[in-house]
């Protein structure tokens, strides 16, 4: 049984693929770090939010979030999370995805995951756990895609303007206000981010401000201060936006709890 561990002293086992399960309190933080092995990362309840250089993600339950060995990452946990973890050598499997993003879960890769971090770390390959390691290879590989990443630009300064909303949203800016901060005409500004993204501004936005409240909500504001903070007219309005994208309201996932930091899982 492989379970509230971390991976660094196990990364070199003889074995392609390891699975490791750790259970976290609500609003643990873990630190930046990075892994030789890629990782598949699974939370089957509360919602995670994972950070690169070149994005940040939110990971509903029930879902997961594949991230290439060597990327730095940091993950916030809001609510108390059992986290269920696949580690992948780099050269196992060519069709591997190679970016991150988040990831559905069918019914299958989640009970192959909930039995695999129940395996004893050098498994018998030619068994029945090499035969369900195999498999979870194989799905990873099926995973569809979801919609729920924030794309940061590889632009220096529309990148600053970015990570500048994302420390405090200012949901009455305009886009004449970006072009001006970038010194950028519209027409320039609109097709640099988007080439840059693949979002318009106002896209993008709706899915900063859904970053930016997540954390407020965990720690317990009332979603109507948050709703109009962030420039929405009403609660109703937010919460349509918030059940559209993670599936539920934000009453079905979060409750008070201490925030925490430690050592990578």
């Amino acid at each position: 049984m492989v379970r509230n561990i971390t991976p660094f002293d196990y990364e070199d086992t003889p074995r392609a693929i390891i699975a490791i399960g750790n259970d976290y309190p609500a609003n643990y933080v873990i630190l930046p770090h990075r892994h030789r092995r890629s990782q598949l990362l699974y939370g089957s309840n509360g919602v995670l939010l994972v950070r690169t250089e070149q994005g940040r993600w939110v990971v509903p339950p029930e879902r997961g979030v594949w991230i290439p060995g060597g990327i730095t990452h940091d993950v916030q946990l809001l609510g108390a999370v059992n986290v269920r973890s696949v580690y992948v050598e780099p050269d196992t499997n060519s069709g591997l995805p190679t970016g991150c993003r988040v990831v559905g879960v069918s019914a299958l890769m989640r009970s192959l995951l909930l039995e695999a971090v129940d395996l004893p770390l050098e498994y018998d390959i030619d068994g029945r756990e090499g035969l369900i390691m195999a498999l979870i290879l194989q799905e990873i590989a099926r995973m569809p895609v979801l919609p729920l990443n924030l794309p940061l630009p590889g632009h220096a300064a529309l990148a600053a303007r970015c990570r500048r909303f994302l420390e405090g949203p200012t949901p009455h800016d305009t886009i004449d206000d970006w072009c001006g901060a970038l010194g950028m005409s519209r027409r320039a500004f609109t097709r640099l981010f988007r080439q840059e993204t693949g979002l318009s501004l106002s896209g993008w936005r709706q899915q900063a401000c859904l970053f930016a409240a997540l954390p407020r909500l965990a720690a317990g504001e009332a979603v109507t201060t948050v709703a109009l903070d962030l420039g929405y007219d009403s609660a109703a309005a937010f919460t349509t936006m918030f059940k559209r994208l993670l599936g539920a309201p934000p009453t079905r996932y979060f409750a008070a709890g201490a925030g925490a930091s430690g050592p990578s899982p």
